[in-house]
């Protein structure tokens, strides 16, 4: 096995130790059940109208979710970078049909585990229900924040917030999906980038 395999097995042992939950013995145990997945560029994890029936943790590449509006156009709504761990929430979560789909934009490596594992590890385990309390805590957060960040941030300091937190992915994104995020035109977008370099 190499070094960087190695490495990426233990970025998920990592994540889930970082809650400070799990035992080390836990997080062997579970992780195992972890299956390898490689999305190629523009593959989806899940589409619109299906059913999200797993979940996975990102080792590399970038997933973009993005939904679609009445008129037809495409919106992008987040993007998730290597240790995060992706599901279509409210489909994972209640069974109904997806409202968004989660598309590579890159190369991606994951770790999916299938819903029916993770509901027989919570009921094997009341670990386990904390753990998904903390993850809906964190969506509700993140939810929070993205409508805040549209109605009281400017575009300008959206793109520097994504540019600030996202350093090293920032270029691998297309300008159309960038802007999509931050609710412009691409024509604005141009703009904004020239500003920052400034």
């Amino acid at each position: 096995m190499s070094i960087i395999v190695l490495l990426k097995d233990h970025m998920i042992e990592q994540y889930f130790d970082s809650f400070g939950i799990f035992s080390k013995e836990e997080i062997e145990s579970f992780t195992s059940l972890f299956q390898y997945r490689k999305l190629n560029k523009t593959d989806f994890f899940v589409k619109e109208n299906q059913k999200c029936t797993e979940i996975a943790f990102i080792q590399s590449g970038i997933i973009r979710s993005y939904y679609m509006t009445a008129d037809g156009q495409d919106m992008t709504y987040c993007f998730r970078f290597p240790n995060d761990l992706i599901a279509a929430y409210s489909s994972f979560l209640t069974g109904n049909l997806s409202i968004e789909s989660m598309q590579a934009i890159t190369v991606v490596e994951l770790l999916v585990i299938k819903k029916s594992t993770v509901d027989q590890l919570v009921s094997e385990n009341p670990n386990w229900i904390k753990f998904l309390k903390i993850i809906a805590e964190h969506q509700y957060l993140e939810l929070e924040k993205r409508v805040f960040q549209l109605q009281k941030e400017s575009a300008l300091q959206r793109y520097s917030s994504l540019l600030k937190n996202q350093p090293q992915y920032i270029q691998q994104i297309s300008l159309q999906y960038i802007a999509s995020y931050l609710g412009i035109t691409q024509r604005h977008l141009s703009r904004i980038r020239k500003e920052v370099m400034i």
